[in-house]
C-alpha cells in the first residue's frame, strides 16, 4: 500500500468524503441498464463511504460494498441509505475479499487506480455472471472558473508530485489485457451548490491534500489560499458548480 493510499484509512478523510459532490442520477440509470443477468447482484469495489452503493442498493437485488478502510465503511454505514437491507459492507482489500457472487455488475468509482490490477481481476472474474460488466466511473466538477487561481495553491501543498493530467486508468487497464471495452458515456451536466468551507473539506478528502499530511499551520495556510482563490466567485459563501460523470464499461478478463 502506498503512503497516499493509506490516507483513506484516516478518520478525518472518511468524514471529509461527505463533501464530495454526489453522482448525477443518470449514473444509476445507466448502471441499472447495464445489468442483463440474474441475479441482479452488484459488487462495488473501493466502495469508500458508499456514494455508489447506497443509491444503487434499492434498485438491485443486492450490493456488496467492499473497501480496505474501516473508517470509510463505518462512515458509509452511517450515511443516508447505508443501513439499507440490500447492502453488505466489508472491510477488506478487494484482492482478498470474501465474495458472494455471482455478480451481474462490478462498479468502481474513482478507486480502481489504487488497486493491484492483476490480483484484483483474478479475484473478481471467477465470481461474475456470463454477461457481467465492470464499470469505472469518474465524476466531479467541470469548467470551474476559479481553477487557474486554485492550481497554484494546490501545487504548493499537494503530496502528489508529477501528476499526469492525461493519464487514463481505463486505457491503462486495457493495455494490460484485462478489459474488453464495451462503451463509454458522459452524463448530462447538472448544477450543484456548495459552501466554500465544504469545498475546502472536499479537497481535504483527497489522498494528496488530507489534513493529516499537513502540519496545522500548513493546513491553515492552504485553507486561506483556497478561500482567497474562490472568493471572487462565491455568493454569500456559496459556489455554483457543474457536475459531470463519465462511465466506461466492458468485460473484465483474467490475467494471462
Amino acid at each position: 500500500m502506498t503512503e497516499l493510499a493509506a490516507t483513506f484509512q484516516q478518520q478525518a478523510v472518511a468524514e471529509a468524503y461527505q463533501h464530495r459532490p454526489p453522482y448525477p442520477d443518470e449514473v444509476f440509470d445507466r448502471l441499472v441498464a447495464l445489468i442483463t443477468d440474474e441475479p441482479r447482484r452488484v459488487l462495488d469495489i473501493g466502495a469508500g463511504e458508499g456514494a455508489i452503493a447506497r443509491p444503487l442498493a434499492p434498485r438491485v437485488e443486492h450490493v456488496d460494498a467492499i473497501d480496505f478502510s474501516e473508517p470509510m465503511v463505518d462512515a458509509g454505514r452511517r450515511r443516508p441509505g447505508g443501513d439499507h437491507p440490500n447492502i453488505s459492507w466489508q472491510v477488506n482489500p478487494i484482492e482478498t475479499a470474501d465474495l458472494a457472487g455471482p455478480y451481474a455488475l462490478v462498479t468502481a468509482g474513482a478507486s480502481i487506480h489504487w488497486m493491484p490490477w492483476e490480483e484484483t481481476f483474478a479475484r473478481i472474474v471467477p465470481h461474475l455472471t456470463p454477461n457481467a460488466q465492470l464499470v469505472v466511473i469518474e465524476h466531479g466538477a467541470v469548467d470551474e472558473p476559479w481553477w487557474d487561481r486554485l492550481i497554484p495553491v494546490i501545487e504548493r501543498h499537494t503530496r502528489k508530485k508529477n501528476h499526469d493530467p492525461n493519464y487514463n486508468v481505463v486505457d491503462a487497464i486495457r493495455e494490460r489485457g484485462l478489459l474488453d471495452l464495451g462503451g463509454t458515456a458522459r452524463t448530462e451536466r447538472v448544477t450543484y451548490q456548495q459552501q466554500v468551507t465544504d469545498y475546502i473539506e472536499k479537497l481535504h478528502s483527497t489522498s494528496s491534500l488530507a489534513r493529516g499530511l499537513m502540519p496545522a499551520d500548513e493546513a491553515a495556510a492552504f485553507d486561506a489560499g483556497v478561500t482567497e482563490a474562490l472568493s471572487p466567485y462565491a455568493h454569500d459563501g456559496v459556489l455554483d458548480l457543474t457536475i459531470e460523470a463519465e462511465l466506461s464499461w466492458g468485460r473484465p478478463k483474467l490475467p494471462s
